[in-house]
């Protein structure tokens, strides 16, 4: 009996002590984002040790009774350890523990150069500027190491992400992308930023198809200090310094964080590319009580920058990777003639209320103004005759026009080889602007009392936008959140061109002095029949003018649910859109529909996603999401030539998207990986190009602009995403996209002009089936990195692309391509030749190296460090993009030009650049 009792009191001791357990939530002391896979222990008992949760949670159970040291470890971050007093059947519940940083994480965050956050809109668009934020093994490196390439997650414009700053979208009306350039240099301040990948839930949006980024700059959110970084580059600036003070949240209430930086570099990795840019923001915040606070951003960075050409094949033969056609020398210095410009201020006020425990309302209104411009030479400079006619007009002046290459004297002149080696020769020793000969042609016509005949100008674009919106989020219980918005938007964009250098001249003629049909109508070469013959000056208007209004209201809901086997969420959106264009000039090729008000136009969008997690086990999670959406299409490509007329694109309609993605996620202390498919269906869109063509209809020529209308495009593939946390110090990571993107029908292509009256339909254009440009369509990467305990580091990866494509000319692809001035097919079209001639070119695959270390020391309370890194080490020449010109515009021009050993008009591309490097030094306080 007294055994019974013995062993009875050990059963009721062991069961007692069984119940002690130590719970908390591990969260980023700079973010306050959860950690999961934070290793916690009771020191000195291995058996004693689990990993937080997606949430940040952990329990550990079966804790001895008595002073326990409780441990947490995750790589990157400080150890903490925590002295616990467990008392025997005592649930212990630390709360929430703060995490810091090593000091050399903070060194490792590489900020993008704004050639990576091109928000250009050419082929050479690309996301990185979505995907600096991530930790997502497979998001980082698209940002990181994909960047230079082009590469675009998915396939996917940025337009299809959204980026708010507060909560306000930051997303341009024109174009739909968002212009990281408005806040480029301030990399200290935007670095605060929350990602959602895909059509994951977030809490401030409904979002896009690509996710969702919001940058905070809420002034009591940033670690107090200081910090001074200098930087040292060979790709679009050469020198950059930034400084920035954060107060933290003051005894008074206050808080506020200001930064100041500047780029700058006389000339990038290409030939006259110059970079001249400033950054200012300043950020204060009032905490008015316990439950509201009041936060008020300014952003102010101004941009200068000589952009680079695109070039033919026989171009980069003859000139390299680095040539660039725009630039040319005056008085001994570089001057480039396209210079693209922004300066456009952000002013931001949010209010931020904690109504309870579970519930807070985000309210903001922000203003931003300015202008954009982008500036080019106009070389169609004339005189009026006695009758009114204009006369005389300069000639092209770029380098590379297609009458100064040798190609054009091979194919016109092949009896006189001396012709083409002049040509050669005059452009391999020279083949830029000629500055000093556009002055003296201006000062002879002056002479003989004419006009400027050529001229620097700037396409402008001043935007004016209001916008006001409400979050709410609150917590029903600890499983269910809701979330709510709406947004209204309103824009008034100037548009129109500005003389901004007569180059010697007295004045220049508003005319267009390449309208065709002057004979019987001599009206048709007015820009603007309101005010004829109008003599222009610098800083005036002329070509065109016109105002875009928009407005946009639109609201969501969302609710998500948390439980401990599934996650998942719903949520819906809608949005009204309306545009109206205000002509300014009455044109003469369009007199009755370009001037005053045009067609009011509405667009209603909605969406609809829902996502579902289910947590098989804490390190097995599958991960499912899909969406519909359908969405206004752009300014861009609602107007098929908004600076000319109110015309719109035919049978215009909004944009319809489908897209689901399931994922199998892995976690564990050692490795993490992600492997993901997905599939988009993106359905009636439309895209404008401009452009000259030969060929139309039989052998006429004309500026046209070419409108594809009722566009399908189809996305699908895979991601995979894997790092392994091989020992302490060193890391493996492998990352894989495999996608195949292309266009999913024949749309519909029409052609405008001023040489038509009417617009022409050209029936389908034969796309289906062809790839969509814009980067590889595969990419891969493998790489190391190594972090030693005394703050040092390095890495290397190897980047692998391949299937990366020619933008096709979808005119080449009508009837247009085949059929004579008659509307008959040409008598000698051969339809085996022609599948030939219209193959779209796959560029070649190509491999990248690229390396990365750094340092850092802690002096007292002060911190130093460094970060370098070498891209492209082995100096691989690569395309990266380019596009198929449309001026062969039918089979008889397509098949004489490719018969040539070098074309006259062949495709035009986008190379990478060469090695390069990127050197970061900073002190922190």
């Amino acid at each position: 009996m007294k055994k019974f009792i013995f062993l009875f009191g050990l059963l009721s001791v062991w069961f007692v002590s069984g119940q002690n357990s130590i719970t908390g939530m591990v969260i980023d002391a700079n973010t306050d984002d959860p950690i999961q896979n934070v290793l916690v222990s009771v020191a000195g008992n291995n058996n004693k040790e689990v990993v937080t949760d997606a949430s940040g949670v952990f329990k550990l159970t079966n804790v001895v009774a008595g002073e326990v040291d409780v441990v947490f470890k995750k790589d990157g971050y400080a150890i903490l350890r925590m002295p616990v007093t467990v008392t025997d059947g005592q649930a212990i519940d630390l709360g929430t523990i703060l995490l810091k940083r090593f000091v050399q994480e903070d060194v490792t965050l590489i900020s993008l150069t704004d050639d990576e956050l091109n928000d250009d809109s050419t082929a050479a668009d690309n996301i990185s500027g979505l995907l600096q934020s991530s930790r997502d093994i497979f998001l980082r490196t698209a940002a990181f190491e994909f960047g230079s390439t082009f590469f675009r997650v998915r396939g996917l414009d940025s337009e299809n992400g959204t980026v708010l700053i507060n909560g306000i979208e930051m997303n341009k009306q024109f174009n739909g992308r968002p212009q990281w350039s408005n806040w480029g240099g301030l990399n200290d301040v935007v670095r605060n930023q929350e990602l959602t990948n895909g059509l994951s839930a977030s809490d401030y949006t409904f979002g896009g198809i690509l996710g969702t980024t919001n940058i905070n700059t809420r002034a009591s959110q940033y670690r107090k200090g200081g910090r001074v970084t200098i930087s040292s580059s060979d790709r679009s600036y050469t020198s950059r310094v930034m400084a920035t003070y954060s107060s933290g949240l003051l005894e008074s209430g206050w808080a506020y964080t200001v930064s100041a930086g500047r780029r700058w570099g006389d000339e990038g990795f290409n030939d006259g590319t110059f970079y001249d840019a400033n950054s200012l923001f300043v950020s204060v915040e009032k905490k008015l009580n316990d439950k509201h606070s009041l936060n008020f951003t300014g952003i102010y960075a101004p941009n200068r920058r000589g952009q680079s050409s695109a070039n033919t094949q026989e171009v980069f033969d003859l000139k390299g990777i680095r040539y660039n056609d725009f630039w040319g020398y005056q008085d001994g210095e570089k001057r480039n003639s396209r210079v693209r410009r922004v300066v456009e201020p952000i002013l931001m006020l949010n209010h931020y209320w904690n109504i309870g425990e579970s519930t807070t309302l985000n309210t903001n209104v922000a203003y931003q103004f300015g202008e954009q411009g982008r500036s080019r030479i106009d070389f169609g400079g004339t005189d009026l005759d006695a009758s009114g006619f204009p006369i005389g007009s300069g000639v092209n002046v770029s380098p590379t026009y297609y009458q100064k290459l040798p190609s054009f004297f091979a194919r016109n002149n092949p009896e006189n080889p001396a012709l083409e080696f002049g040509a050669r020769e005059a452009f391999v020793n020279g083949g830029q602007i000629d500055w000093a000969g556009l002055y003296a042609a201006n000062q002879s016509n002056l002479v003989a009392g004419g006009n400027a005949i050529n001229i620097v100008y700037e396409d402008r674009t001043d935007d004016r936008q209001f916008t006001a919106n409400t979050i709410l989020n609150t917590a029903i219980n600890d499983n269910i959140t809701l979330n709510a918005g709406a947004t209204f938007t309103s824009l008034t964009s100037e548009n129109f061109a500005e003389v901004t250098d007569l180059l010697g001249a007295r004045g220049y003629l508003d005319v267009d002095n390449f309208a065709d049909d002057l004979a019987n109508d001599p009206g048709s070469v007015q820009n603007d029949l309101n005010n004829p013959n109008r003599l222009v000056g610098e800083g005036d208007r002329f070509r065109y003018a016109f105002d875009i209004e928009s407005n946009t209201i639109g609201g969501f809901a969302q609710a998500q649910f948390k439980y401990k086997k599934v996650d998942f969420f719903v949520a819906g959106s809608v949005k009204n859109t309306t545009y109206q264009r205000i002509g300014l000039y009455r044109n003469g090729g369009f007199p009755n529909k370009s001037f005053g008000e045009g067609e009011k136009l509405s667009f209603t969008g909605i969406g609809a996603k829902a996502g579902l997690t289910y947590k098989l086990t804490g390190r097995h999670l599958f991960d499912f999401n899909g969406g519909y959406i359908t969405k206004a299409p752009s300014i861009r490509n609602t107007y098929s030539n908004s600076r000319e007329n109110h015309d719109i694109v035919p049978n215009i309609t909004e944009e319809k998207i489908t897209s689901f993605d399931a994922s199998y996620i892995y976690r564990s202390p050692i490795i993490k990986a992600r492997l993901t498919g997905y599939y988009t269906k993106m359905e009636d869109a439309n895209e404008i190009s401009f452009f000259f063509a030969d060929g139309i209809g039989g052998d006429n020529q004309a500026f046209v602009q070419e409108i594809l209308q009722g566009v399908d495009k189809r996305h699908f593939g895979g991601e995979l995403g894997l790092e392994a946390q091989v020992t302490s110090t060193i890391k493996l990571k492998g990352v894989a996209s495999v996608g195949q993107f292309t266009y999913d029908n024949n749309p519909d292509l029409y052609l405008s002009s001023e040489d038509f009256e009417e617009t022409l339909y050209l029936g389908k254009s034969s796309l289906k089936d062809y790839k969509i440009a814009g980067g590889p369509q595969r990419a891969f990467s493998l790489g190391f990195e190594y972090r030693d305990p005394d703050y040092w580091w390095f890495g290397a990866t190897t980047n692998f692309f391949s299937n990366a494509y020619i933008d096709v000319s979808p005119l080449q692809r009508s009837s247009n391509f085949y059929t004579d001035f008659d509307g008959q097919p040409f008598n000698d079209y051969n339809p085996e030749l022609a599948r030939e001639l219209l193959r779209q070119e796959q560029f070649d695959d190509y491999m990248l190296v690229n390396l990365i270390g750094g340092k850092s020391w802690k002096l007292g309370d002060y911190y130093v460090g460094f970060f370098a890194s070498i891209s492209n080490v082995f100096d691989k020449e690569y395309k990266t993009g380019g596009f198929e010109q449309g001026r062969n515009a039918n089979f008889r021009e397509l098949r004489d030009d490719s018969a040539l050993e070098t074309r006259v008009f062949g495709n035009r591309y986008w190379y990478g650049r060469g090695r390069t490097y990127f050197l970061n030094l900073y002190f922190r306080f």
